[in-house]
């Protein structure tokens, strides 16, 4: 290295060292960018560059995950190889936590229309491990920290226990209240006075649990609360 990091280029060399550890591959400049908090790719571009210049990194150019380690030489001839074929700009999988915006009424909550894009945080970030992350709308779960716009990690399970924060389905209609029940009643109250319990007689009423809330990301931006 030719000259030390800079604290903002060392918070990208170690995301992009953690990235590649925890899924295989490198991140794209979009990640990279959202993760970080840069404004667009252009600006995780400028410091990928730094980093190039200063020898801990080597950038593949014309691939959106051309990113490589000094020791990965082997694999990098490779992909220089593989980027020059016709097929060589097709993304790889989309991975990470999906965000799950509005939900149609009646359809699957993971269904491909909801996502909104994948957030590259690992599962096992939360415990127990999330499965997706939802935006929230409103207010009625405020007084327990849960604002609008933030994210809320789900762990997908129909099992749940009074108190737990869930992740219902009511009426085709998905909400998160604090679930409690008794018998063939079911009672899900918001955090907020303002908001009335919602009352479900199993015996006459459908309910679906989607699954319990895990984790918060405060306003969507990565910045996770246990």
């Amino acid at each position: 290295m030719s000259r030390p990091l800079t604290a903002r280029q060392q918070h990208v060399f170690d995301f992009i060292v953690k990235t590649m550890g925890e899924f295989g591959y490198p991140p794209t400049r979009a990640e990279i960018a959202k993760a970080l908090g840069f404004r667009s790719p252009n600006a995780a571009e400028e410091h990928l560059r730094a980093l190039e210049r200063k020898g801990v990194i080597r950038i593949i150019r014309n691939t959106s995950r051309g990113i490589r380690l000094p020791n990965q030489e082997p694999q990098e001839i490779l992909d220089s190889a593989v980027t020059a074929l016709p097929t060589a700009n097709v993304e790889a999988p989309p991975t990470g936590l999906p965000v799950i915006g509005e939900v149609a009424a009646g359809s699957p909550i993971l269904a491909a229309e909801h996502i909104d894009r994948y957030c590259p945080l690992p599962a096992e970030y939360f415990t127990p491990k999330a499965d997706y992350l939802l935006r929230v709308r409103g207010l009625s779960m405020k007084d327990i920290g849960i604002l609008e716009g933030d994210l809320l990690a789900v762990h997908r399970t129909d099992r749940v226990r009074d108190g737990q924060i869930v992740v219902a389905r009511l009426d085709d209609e998905v909400t998160v209240k604090r679930f409690k029940r008794q018998g063939h009643q079911v009672t899900l109250f918001a955090e907020n006075p303002d908001f009335a319990p919602i009352e479900i007689d199993l015996r006459s009423q459908a309910l679906d649990i989607e699954g319990v809330g895990v984790g918060v990301i405060r306003g969507g931006n990565g910045q996770a609360l246990g």
